[in-house]
């Protein structure tokens, strides 16, 4: 059985034991699970379940921040009185080749406010996405590419 596994069946035993079927019950014993199987690396072996945790924990944190700035970058320019939007349509080439990965990355893009992802090209190499706020387009295509395509592939490879 994977750790993941093992992992949500001691998160099941933890609510159990405490008698709460709560989420917070569930997510408490999720995290002492995880610690449990941690520790037991040295008689069951290594794994990289526990780089992929700290992976996903990293990327929805990364994101997280990226949609609160993004949120925030919006609400200000709806509420000022001038306009600081420069609209643009840049094409970003992909390390994705997966239509699972080119589909997460292009719904990640659309879930931040600001932009959205319009198109792939037929030879899924390019992916067009539509900024709200695109001062320099270079900077916009190596802020997708470096940052969330890069840590997306990174946590699905």
């Amino acid at each position: 059985m994977s750790y993941f596994l093992w992992n949500v069946l001691l998160a099941f035993v933890w609510a159990t034991l405490t008698g709460q079927f709560t989420l917070g019950s569930v997510a408490m014993g999720f995290v002492v699970g995880y610690g449990i199987l941690f520790l037991s690396q040295r008689v069951v072996g290594p794994s990289r379940y526990f780089l992929r945790v700290r992976q996903l924990l990293g990327f929805a944190l990364y994101y997280l921040r990226e949609l609160v700035f993004a949120n925030l970058r919006v609400a200000r320019d709806v509420l000022a009185p001038s306009y600081s939007m420069r609209p643009a349509i840049i094409a970003i080439p992909l390390d994705a080749r997966t239509d699972l990965e080119i589909t997460l990355l292009s719904n990640l893009i659309a879930l931040t406010p600001g932009s959205l992802g319009l198109d792939v090209s037929v030879d899924r190499s390019v992916l067009y996405v539509h900024g709200m706020f695109v001062d320099y387009p270079d900077a916009f295509c190596r802020d997708i590419k470096d940052h969330l395509e890069r840590r997306l592939l990174e946590l699905l490879r």
